[in-house]
Parts: structure tokens; C-alpha cells; sequence
């Protein structure tokens, strides 16, 4: 994080640095994003925010331009499209935005469908205004022991990264609950399997004993 915070405040001032860090768990993808035009960007980005040109920024403003740039990303599991939700989103002032050392923060999760144990990957990909954008994308270190990531995979321009990551699956209870079931349906099979096998034999008549 101090290494990312370095690289945030060295933006160039004609670039959009757009950076998001993805936490995995078993259960859901979070999603943090930081968008910083530099000075020469910010009078387009501020353009694009004002759109009744009043010189102020409304919470409608503010949530029609959230929903544009979240609806230029994907994320999935697998292959498998995953909905992304806004939790949170920050913005600063218009003129810290102006000078351009305005952060927009956005932090979205995504619900994981019910994964088996294995090797998996989450992508990810930002479309937002590819002109002038640098992008960066990054894996968190994983909160939970079930998710070991093993391998972050990115193109070019950072605008898309893969993670791969192994899920560790505990053994239910409703798991174990039907492995107890099985072993008991085995057993009961075998001792059928084996009174019927005994019911075709031949009996052997034992002499009875003379007193």
C-alpha cells in the first residue's frame, strides 16, 4: 500500500491514473477503485461531471458518473459474469479535482457463486476512458486461509487482470452428514447382499447328539 500511495501522488499531469485492488474470498470479489485525473485531464472529467454547468457537483451528478464508469468494467469468476454493486464511493472537492490532486474512490463487492475446491481465476477488466488512462491492477493479500492466490496475470496496459487462486474447502457439516448417510446405505447394501447369498445355499443338516 505505500508502495501504491508513492506511485498515486508521482501521476503525470496528463494521465488519468485509474487504479483498483481486488480482494478474493470464498464468498464474494471486492473491488477498490482510485481514479486521480492529472491537471491537464481534470477540466475533462469535471466537464463531464457538471452537466448543467451551475459550477457545483450533485449527488446525481456524482452517482450518474459512478454508474458510467462501473458499467464500463467486468469481472468474473470462471468465465461466469459476475454483478458488481457499489458499497461506497468518495469524491473530493472541485477544487482539489481542478488541481488535479483529486482521488474518486469507488468500492464495489461482487457475490461468488458456490465454488468447488480447487484452482479457480477471477478477471478483471477496466474499459474506462482507455485515451490518456494508465492503469493498475493488483490482488490484496486474501483475508480468509480458504483462498490462496498463486499467480496474477495482466496485459499490457493493466487495464485487464486474471487472478489465479486455489479454494480450500472444509469438509461441511451437511457434507459429512451425507458421507455418514453413504457409509450407512454401503453397509446395509453388503449385509443384504449377504443374507441373500446365504438364503441360496444349501443347508447342512448337523446329526443330532446322542445322549
Amino acid at each position: 500500500m505505500l508502495l501504491a500511495g508513492g506511485v498515486l501522488s508521482a501521476h503525470r499531469r496528463d494521465e488519468y491514473l485509474q487504479a483498483a485492488r481486488l480482494a478474493v474470498m470464498p464468498d464474494e470479489v471486492r473491488v477498490e477503485l482510485d481514479l486521480t485525473p492529472g491537471i491537464a485531464i481534470a477540466d475533462a472529467v469535471i466537464s463531464r461531471l457538471d452537466r448543467d454547468r451551475n459550477g457545483a457537483f450533485s449527488a446525481t451528478e456524482w452517482q450518474d458518473y459512478v454508474s458510467s464508469l462501473t458499467g464500463a468494467m467486468m469481472l468474473d469468476v470462471d468465465g461466469r459474469p459476475l454483478h458488481m454493486q457499489v458499497d461506497r464511493s468518495a469524491f473530493p472537492t472541485r477544487e482539489a479535482l481542478a488541481g488535479g490532486e483529486g482521488t474518486i474512490r469507488i468500492e464495489m463487492r461482487a457475490s461468488m457463486p458456490m465454488l468447488p475446491g480447487g484452482s479457480h481465476h477471477v478477471r478483471f477488466r477496466n474499459d474506462n476512458s482507455r485515451e490518456s488512462t494508465v492503469y493498475l491492477a493488483n490482488a490484496l493479500v486474501p483475508e480468509s486461509e480458504s483462498v490462496t492466490i498463486t499467480a496474477q496475470r495482466r496485459n499490457t496496459s493493466q487495464s485487464e487482470l486474471t487472478i489465479d487462486f486455489i479454494l480450500n474447502r472444509p469438509l461441511t457439516p451437511l457434507s459429512s452428514a451425507w458421507g455418514t448417510r453413504l457409509t450407512a446405505v454401503s453397509a446395509f447394501a453388503v449385509l443384504l447382499g449377504w443374507m441373500w447369498r446365504a438364503r441360496r445355499r444349501p443347508f447342512h443338516w448337523l446329526p443330532a447328539r446322542q445322549s
